[in-house]
């Protein structure tokens, strides 16, 4: 978990805001980021479902693939840093 603004943050929120934020920095649209990622826009769309339990680390890497970073480049963020071990 990761205590953002006084809000408890969990590693699939934590996974969503990063996606977000480089998405707001290179000005990328969802659509666009899942042709550049090879996978259906639904797919990238689920990810942002509440419904949705987990994310899986062949999907983060796929996307990282369309942001053409590496997974360390994604998961390089404050974001992850001070997430603590989830036992829910």
């Amino acid at each position: 978990m990761y205590l953002i603004g006084g809000d408890i943050m969990f590693v699939k929120e934590a996974v969503i805001n990063r996606i977000d934020e480089i998405c707001n920095d290179r000005g990328m649209a969802v659509n666009k980021l899942a042709n550049l990622s090879g996978i259906t826009p639904s797919t990238v769309y689920s990810v942002f479902n509440s419904d949705r339990k987990d994310i899986g680390i062949v999907l983060i890497k796929k996307i990282c693939d369309g942001f053409e970073i590496t997974l360390e480049e994604f998961f390089c963020s404050e974001i992850f840093k001070s997430l603590d071990q989830e036992l829910i």
